[in-house]
């Protein structure tokens, strides 16, 4: 059959992933404050956006504060063009993508959620539109203010506090440069880390010269920094007090044994007896193993909940978006119809134009994202419900899967949700992949948490006696007569990841405290 040429006409259906589809779906997986230093960049970008540092949030449950925050979400629908707006609307459609728009924008939520009435659990987003006029991390000074008493009230740091000690110790240049090498190569806890052998092609100096100047970086401030291994660290320290004999030489070089509190075999190493032993090992536990920790690191930033969750009345939970983690922006529609006033070219009109709907596509994305959260959230609530009234032995597995059935989102869209995302329960504050759990079958075919089967094991091993210690084949034995079908291996798997030592070892440490 010969080959031809001919055309043809088709059609079929497809969702573009625009550019600014795509932002809304990043937007979904953002922590609070990457979304926080996103809208601050986009606020200098876009003209016309701006921040509403004079809006009041109202209490959850607040209408008017529900309708203030809808009716602005509501008002930017109308500024963007169909096709937009439809890409929007269509975010749960995709295979991969998020939010569902279930919801209108501008409907009036109640959070509270009856757990005897679980098909019908409202909430409430009157919290969406917040004041940002303080953002986390700042305080009430302006950005051109400076305080200028700061830089003494800092900590000191590691790397700082060397360097001033460097200046006295060293006198030769060239020394004083290997030393800065050095320094460099310390982790936070003020070890050694890499190849030295390489500052010998980089600088030019011979591997006797590197280690003289090791040696004297080693007498310095705090005792143990510039360790290459934790017996060195700790032999540094007790040369210092004069207490390096051979004896002690031998536990350190045997640190192994004493992490498995074989003392038998170390009394036999360092030829001493058991309260010799008790002295030396007493000796190791006033020494610090990380002396780098003592000074600055880098600031660690609080963890701020996503969610706020609390009882109320009438045996109800309330459910709640933290408006300090939210940032409130507003199209500045009267700066943009007096620019447009005085646009003359084409470039300008479209230059309005395409910020005009960027701005109004940020906005009704932001919205979106926090109802996604809240939707996710409510219904986290509902499922583990049991958890937050009685604890973690009844947290219930749990599944992306389950929950994006029942909110009718995607389940890739859930696990963006989820992700990096907190909430603030009677219990503390849990990330939301937290509540996601592998089920463990049990005998009577019903289902148990990973999480609550862990606990379990820790609460065994917690209420041990002296005399009787719980191998893993006991506590699997234990645990198939409360109903939970385990293996072994997936015994030992749980007590390896919560660091609780086998059973000999606890053997050995409970004999030893006796």
């Amino acid at each position: 059959m010969a080959a031809t040429q001919r055309l043809e006409l088709r059609q079929s259906q497809s969702l573009v992933m625009t550019p600014q589809l795509q932002q809304a779906i990043k937007l979904l997986q953002l922590s609070n404050a990457e979304l926080v230093a996103y809208v601050e960049s986009e606020l200098e970008r876009n003209p016309l956006l701006e921040r509403d540092d004079d809006a009041e949030v109202g209490p959850a449950g607040d209408d008017a504060a529900g309708q203030e925050g809808s009716g602005e979400a509501a008002a930017g629908d109308d500024l963007l063009p169909p096709s937009e707006a439809d890409s929007l609307d269509r975010l749960s459609d995709l295979p991969d993508t998020s939010p569902s728009n279930d919801a209108p924008l501008d409907t009036d939520y109640e959070n509270l959620y009856n757990h005897d009435s679980p098909s019908d659990i409202p909430y409430t987003d009157s919290s969406l539109g917040i004041s940002t006029s303080t953002l986390p991390g700042r305080g009430a000074q302006g950005d051109d203010e400076q305080d200028f008493e700061s830089p003494l009230s800092q900590a000191i740091t590691l790397r700082q506090h060397l360097v001033d000690q460097l200046q006295i110790a060293f006198t030769d240049p060239v020394d004083r440069v290997i030393a800065m090498h050095l320094i460099d190569m310390l982790d936070e806890a003020g070890y050694l880390v890499g190849d030295t052998g390489a500052l010998e092609m980089v600088l030019g100096v011979s591997a006797q010269r590197i280690e003289e100047t090791l040696v004297m970086l080693q007498g310095l401030e705090p005792t143990g920094v510039f360790a290459r291994s934790l017996s060195e660290c700790l032999a540094l320290q007790l040369s210092e007090r004069d207490r390096l004999d051979p004896a002690m030489q031998a536990l350190l070089a045997n640190l192994d044994l004493l992490a498995k509190a074989d003392f038998a075999s170390l009394q036999r190493i360092c030829g001493v007896d058991r309260e010799d032993l008790s002295d030396m090992l007493a000796e190791i536990r006033a020494l610090n193993p990380k002396p780098g920790l003592d000074f600055a690191q880098e600031p660690t930033h609080p963890l701020v909940p996503d969610v706020l969750m609390r009882p109320v009345p009438g045996d109800k939970w309330l459910i709640e978006l933290n408006s300090e983690t939210l940032p409130r922006v507003l199209v500045n529609q009267s700066y943009y119809g007096e620019v447009s006033r005085h646009a003359s070219g084409k470039a300008d009109r479209e230059y309005l134009s395409e910020h005009l709907s960027q701005a109004n596509w940020l906005v009704k994305a932001l919205h979106q994202r926090a109802t996604t959260i809240l939707k996710v959230a409510r219904e986290i609530v509902k499922q583990q419900d049991a958890f937050f009234r009685k604890g973690v032995e009844h947290l219930r597995p749990l599944t992306l899967k389950d929950v994006a059935q029942a909110v009718d989102l995607h389940e890739s869209t859930v696990s963006r949700v989820t992700s990096n995302k907190y909430i603030a329960t009677p219990r503390g504050t849990f990330e939301f992949k937290y509540f996601f759990t592998a089920a463990i079958a049990g005998a009577d075919g019903a289902l148990h948490s990973a999480e609550s089967v862990r606990y379990r094991i820790k609460a065994l091993i917690d209420a041990e006696s002296g005399s009787e210690i719980l191998s893993d084949d006991t506590i699997v034995e234990i645990l198939r007569r409360e109903g939970v079908e385990i293996a072994r291996r997936t015994v030992a798997k749980y007590r390896d990841t919560m660091r609780i030592p086998s059973s000999v070892q606890r053997r050995r440490e409970k004999a030893r405290a006796s």
